[in-house]
């Protein structure tokens, strides 16, 4: 299934005076065509050819103004996209696919991608399978947009030569711009990404206990969300106030407070949670503490309508925590999505701007409806403890509403 948001993707087609959309990043190619594959993003030059570079295997997804979406992907993984309805197939390669067997039984879509499979010569690149399905949708002329960012040199240089008449835009930022906004089905799949994560993490931190280490918590974690269909995308934790930590053995004392901070990803989109692990009672300056990121985080949404720049949001956060004597943080935000920080970022202006060859927008974003939107605030005290709390917001019309329900009203107290 094809998750993009098509009338944001042809406005700003339009608006950048591009036929079509070439997207070469993994993520990216999952965003526009809806494959996915775990060595999509692992696959290198010289894991296959020693001697080669780390440059990913190349795979394109085009994503036209007219006409189907289409995938070149290597003839070996292109039955990865066989339950997408709607997607034009470019398989590459096939050497190890042998076609000597006899008929076989298939319908409907599997019979479409053996066909596919079956047909020889294929093309024996990426480059020369992209090069014909730009001429095959009358796309060999004009202005295109092309994802160049992390783009092997040469792979860039081969497509630039074999079609000289295409005006091949560099178009990154303008994909970040549209990715901005979700779908109801983007929404839908990252809600139960975010309910999976707060009913793993839940059940997790219920076994915390001084004398169990935090790598146990993360693996329970892990394997709650794995037994929902989900897989981690983290599980981190703050120790005695020093920063984040994933890989340590660190054993919990009695009266520990600590930040956690998890995720996972469900069918390519991910959630981004956190809250505030406590192993006994909090002291008086602690609970003043947390109560001050509780305040911090209800400023935050009441900033996050339409309109409001990304950078309204942490200054409402700042103002909240230094209106509770709070001088060192880091309130802020970020989007989420098929990556765990999508655009906007909500920290200060920088006034940097947001531009390629197709876009040209200050960094200090305005915030839009179907934004999924985290905020997060957090306290660390050096060698002594640290408290946080994550959530996930969905920006409307009148304001920001929750993704799932995430009570932060209190650190979480094992029973």
């Amino acid at each position: 299934m094809v998750l993009c948001n098509r009338a944001r993707v042809l406005e700003y087609m339009r608006r950048a005076g591009i036929d079509a959309i070439v997207a070469t990043s993994p993520v990216n190619v999952t965003y526009f065509t809806g494959y996915y594959n775990w060595l999509a993003g692992q696959f290198k030059d010289f894991m296959v050819r020693p001697g080669g570079n780390g440059d990913l295997l190349p795979a394109f997804g085009l994503y036209p103004a007219a006409g189907a979406p289409a995938l070149v992907v290597d003839a070996a993984l292109a039955v990865n996209a066989m339950d997408i309805e709607g997607l034009e197939l470019r398989p590459v390669g096939g050497a190890m696919l042998d076609r000597a067997g006899g008929t076989v039984d298939l319908a409907g879509r599997q019979r479409e991608v053996y066909e596919l499979l079956d047909a020889a010569p294929l093309a024996q690149t990426a480059v020369q399978a992209l090069v014909a399905l730009l001429q095959a949708r009358g796309l060999a002329r004009g202005r295109v947009g092309l994802e160049m960012e992390g783009m092997a040199a040469d792979v860039l240089a081969e497509v630039r030569d074999a079609l000289p008449e295409v005006e091949f835009a560099e178009c990154a930022n303008l994909i970040r711009l549209v990715r901005m906004v979700k779908t109801e089905e983007e929404i839908a799949r990252m809600a139960r990404a975010a309910a999976l994560g707060e009913d793993a993490a839940a059940r997790a931190l219920a076994t915390a206990r001084p004398g169990r280490s935090l790598r146990e918590l993360g693996q329970i974690f892990r394997a709650e969300v794995a037994a929902e269909g989900a897989d981690l995308d983290h599980f981190a934790y703050g120790i005695k106030g020093m920063g984040l930590a994933t890989e340590t053995d660190y054993v919990p004392d009695a009266g520990d407070l600590m930040y956690i901070d998890y995720g996972c990803v469900y069918r390519n989109y991910c959630s981004d949670s956190g809250l505030t692990l406590a192993l006994g009672p909090l002291s008086e300056v602690w609970a003043h503490r947390y109560e001050a990121l509780c305040a911090c985080l209800a400023a935050g949404r009441r900033a996050m309508v339409p309109g409001a720049h990304s950078s309204a949001v942490p200054a409402a956060m700042w103002a909240a925590l230094e209106e509770c004597g709070i001088a060192v943080s880091f309130p802020h935000g970020h989007g989420v999505g098929l990556e765990v920080r999508d655009y906007p970022i909500l920290v200060a202006d920088t006034g940097l701007r947001i531009r390629d060859d197709c876009v040209d927008e200050p960094a200090d974003l305005p915030l839009e409806e179907n934004m999924v939107l985290n905020m997060e605030a957090m306290v660390f005290a050096l060698g002594e403890a640290s408290v946080h709390i994550e959530q996930s917001f969905v920006v409307g019309a009148a304001g920001a509403e929750p993704l799932v329900e995430q009570d932060r009203s209190s650190p979480f107290i094992p029973a």
